[in-house]
């Protein structure tokens, strides 16, 4: 649960009225401390864990729904090779993916955050960081794990896809196996990042589609993962 500190500390000051604006809060000192400290943190914990996956994807699925079910798959077979899973330690996919891992009886990560409406840690964790700022959260994702895998989701999870992507087009961060799992899902992006952005705008390269891959099963991603993660 944040804190009102925290609360005051994401406010947005952007606003129209110049006299509406605390230009006390938003020059606050403690608001660089709590910045820095989270980076610091989050740098700290990732560093115990040498290979990772980094599962994405929806936090509107449970026990039962196929996506669950296979995260859950793919993270148990991912993590008996030594990796560590790691997610953003909440419900859903994220919850598989750290359930399949901790049911290995291996290392279960999750980074979560604070949101106005509390979202509570899964149970399956075996290390965990609570961030207040999305901003430091996602740069922790960002330098966590030899391959990012995500299952169909919401703007959370397309946030996440496009900013790594971003990263790696940009070569800001170095080639990194990005997986896309579920073809239903997966397919109408591709078509469209195809068609309208390659084809008829060009506002990416052609080449710009292979920063990732497509799968359809766990079999299919597990071997794919392996095949591509240099030091598995």
């Amino acid at each position: 649960m944040q804190t009102p500190d925290e609360r005051r500390l994401e406010d947005d000051f952007r606003q129209c009225d110049p006299d509406k604006v605390n230009h006390t809060d938003r020059d606050d000192p403690s608001r660089i401390t709590r910045i820095s400290r989270e980076l610091e943190e989050g740098f700290e914990l990732l560093k115990k864990y040498k290979l990772s996956a980094t599962f994405f994807g929806s936090a509107r699925c449970g026990v039962g729904d196929s996506i669950y079910e296979d995260a859950t798959a793919l993270a148990h077979k991912l993590a008996l090779s030594n990796f560590t899973v790691i997610t953003g330690g909440a419900g859903g996919v994220m919850q598989a993916a750290n359930k399949g891992a901790f049911e290995a009886k291996k290392d279960s990560v999750g980074l979560n955050i604070t949101l106005p409406n509390e979202q509570s840690t899964n149970k399956y964790l075996t290390d965990e960081k609570t961030f207040t700022y999305f901003f430091t959260r996602k740069v922790m994702l960002t330098f966590a794990s030899e391959v990012y895998i995500y299952f169909p989701g919401g703007f959370g999870t397309f946030d996440e896809l496009f900013e790594i992507l971003t990263l790696i087009q940009t070569k800001k961060i170095r080639r990194i196996p990005v997986v896309l799992y579920g073809k239903e899902y997966w397919d109408p992006i591709v078509d469209l990042l195809k068609n309208h952005l390659v084809a008829k705008y060009k506002t990416i390269s052609p080449e710009d589609l292979d920063l990732f891959v497509v799968v359809n099963s766990v079999e299919d991603a597990y071997t794919k993962i392996i095949d591509s993660v240099e030091c598995a």
